[in-house]
């Protein structure tokens, strides 16, 4: 399954809109704003169809997944969107995130905790809000509209200098923020591990971090990583990966690259790839390949930090004190 799948969900008292753009879609945020009434719609319409007074707008099946039989249940499901509850043990088992990664599924889950055995995305984590209402001269039959926002919203920097940089990765990535960081005489050291950053930001004895990272799967590590905010000054850079900041420079602008770049979803295949930072690899490994440019995951070639290379990617990068 792939591209982006927009849903709306109404009966005649509440009207929900949910923007589908990838393979994991996470619903977090308080009580009462409708997370469980969306998944008990769904349900309903799956169960009774047209007679259940409930409207769904979707160009894809949608599926509500729970109880204890589960995984026989999961492998009659393609090509859908399934939703899942917190209220089901099994959301937060490894055994849920093999069933997942190997389908071709899309997954809405409803989360107020982190699940870190899957990859999901910080752009992809929502809470619901209501917005309007319908107009009516008969309010007791006024609908009520629900829409979502992204609890990690947009990330500004100011242009202040890091006292130390702090990145995910430990190969190829790892090496041109430590080279580049090298240049400004700012210490660069690796976590080696996107669960080693909390831990790493909080033992740090510096006060002003920057932490750099994958954002395609760095989602259930930004309520613990953001929460150290209190105690330092954190930032956080987090493009989708390292080889998508490499794709976004000026080293690549043919057309396809650019279309890619700018619409992901249709071109990553949910069942091959279970986080966009694999397609991303996989697209600059292919997009390399036989150039003097060729990519590899585990150490970085020594092309990219030439000169006119290394300006061209620095440049690509928003303001960062670096």
């Amino acid at each position: 399954m792939r591209g982006e799948h927009p849903i709306t969900v109404r009966n005649n008292k509440v009207q929900i809109k949910l923007p589908i753009r990838r393979n994991l879609t996470i619903l977090q945020g308080n009580s009462a704003t409708g997370k469980t009434t969306l998944i008990g719609l769904i349900a309903q319409y799956e169960e009774l169809g047209e007679s259940s007074g409930v409207v769904i707008n979707c160009d894809a099946p949608c599926r509500v997944l729970s109880g204890r039989n589960w995984e026989r249940d999961l492998e009659s499901i393609e090509n859908s969107i399934v939703f899942v509850d917190e209220d089901n043990a099994f959301i937060k088992t490894h055994e849920f995130a093999r069933a997942a990664r190997h389908s071709s599924n899309y997954y809405v889950l409803v989360a107020r905790e982190a699940l870190p055995q899957l990859p999901y995305s910080v752009d992809e984590i929502y809470g619901l809000r209501n917005t309007t209402r319908s107009s009516s001269k008969y309010p007791a039959y006024n609908r009520v509209h629900t829409s979502v926002y992204r609890i990690f919203g947009s990330l500004a920097f100011d242009g202040g200098r890091p006292e130390v940089v702090i990145v995910e990765d430990s190969n190829s990535g790892y090496e041109f923020y430590r080279a580049l960081c090298e240049k400004s005489g700012i210490r660069c050291v690796s976590a080696e591990g996107k669960s080693n950053i909390y831990s790493m930001v909080r033992e740090s004895s510096e006060n002003d971090i920057l932490v750099i990272a994958d954002g395609a799967a760095f989602g259930p590590e930004m309520a613990y990583v953001t929460s150290l905010a209190r105690f330092k000054n954190v930032r956080l850079f987090l493009p989708e990966s390292f080889e998508w900041l490499v794709l976004n420079s000026s080293l690549f602008n043919d057309a396809r690259t650019r279309d890619i770049l700018l619409n992901p979803a249709d071109y990553i295949e949910s069942a091959d790839f279970f986080s966009w930072e694999q397609f991303f690899t996989k697209e600059l490994i292919e997009v390399t390949a036989d150039t003097y440019l060729a990519y590899r995951k585990k150490s970085l070639n020594t092309a990219y930090l030439q000169p006119k290379e290394m300006a061209a990617l620095k440049k690509a990068l928003p303001d960062l004190g670096l």
